[in-house]
């Protein structure tokens, strides 16, 4: 008789700084969030599902996923069922290092054109770059996972375009309103506030928050604390200062939000440091 393979979900370390890799098996539901990094990754077996500003995602084995800092995603598993997955985080800079080296331009730019993408090539070389993630009592070879992450980088300029500019006067208030909640993400403020500084309704503001990240001003706020405290516990910061810091009530707070989003503990996700 087959036994069922257990929930698991697992942070690893990367040789290059800046970059997390993750492997999952789950048929956990992601609630709508957005990460600060950019995010590449394979379905290894089973059907992932979720919402993104992009398009619809229906991934299946063998496809590729990704999504870009500050869009706003969820997932799902397909039909209800377990779905493996692996995923790379690669903070901005890193990634700009990355295209500068291989677009041989200082001011290179990457932005993934569709959430979801089969390419044979693109799988093999993930591939070859997630074998360099590794537990923090392993000892990586650093200079073997950057040219494998530069190998990578430059097969994924294919799947790559510029944003698109969708100026207008509300787009340019909820920007100066993300602004601000970038700015310091802990720091107290209301829907009011928020509306007054841009002159809109509370009610105009939500809309057009909705329409232009996908969520409400206070979840992207939300969303904020738990970057922010993602960062914070990555320097060796205390899970109950973090939590202050980062503008959460107490420590069990930010616990049930971080394991909301990224299926693991705060303990659990600062184990793979060591």
């Amino acid at each position: 008789m087959t036994h069922p393979q257990p929930e698991s979900i697992q942070y690893l370390a990367f040789p290059r700084p800046g970059i997390d890799a993750m492997r999952a098996h789950t048929a956990r539901s992601y609630p709508r969030h957005s990460h600060d990094q950019y995010g590449i990754g394979v379905i290894d077996h089973g059907g992932h599902s979720s919402w993104s500003g992009r398009g619809q995602v229906e991934a299946g084995p063998g496809q590729m996923i990704c999504c870009n800092p500050g869009e706003v995603t969820d997932g799902r598993a397909g039909g209800g069922a377990p779905r493996t997955w692996r995923m790379l985080y690669l903070e901005p800079e890193p990634m700009r290092e990355l295209c500068a080296d291989v677009t041989e331009s200082a001011g290179a730019e990457f932005t993934f054109q569709a959430p979801v993408f089969s390419c044979h090539r693109s799988r093999e070389l993930f591939d070859r770059a997630f074998a360099h993630a590794h537990r923090a009592t392993d000892t990586p070879h650093a200079m073997l996972g950057e040219t494998a992450m530069l190998e990578l980088m430059a097969q994924l300029q294919l799947h790559s375009t510029s944003r698109r500019d969708r100026a207008s006067a509300n787009v340019a208030s909820i920007r100066r309103a993300k602004q601000r909640i970038d700015a310091d993400p802990a720091l107290p403020v209301t829907l009011a506030e928020l509306a007054s500084e841009e002159g809109l309704s509370r009610y105009q503001l939500l809309r057009a928050f909705a329409r232009e990240l996908g969520v409400t001003p206070h979840a992207y706020i939300l969303q904020r604390r738990i970057e922010l405290a993602r960062q914070l516990l990555c320097a060796r910061c205390g899970i109950a200062e973090a939590a202050v810091r980062a503008g959460f009530h107490d420590q069990p707070h930010l616990t049930r939000c971080f394991v909301r989003q990224f299926g693991v503990t705060p303990g659990r996700y600062l184990s793979r440091l060591g």
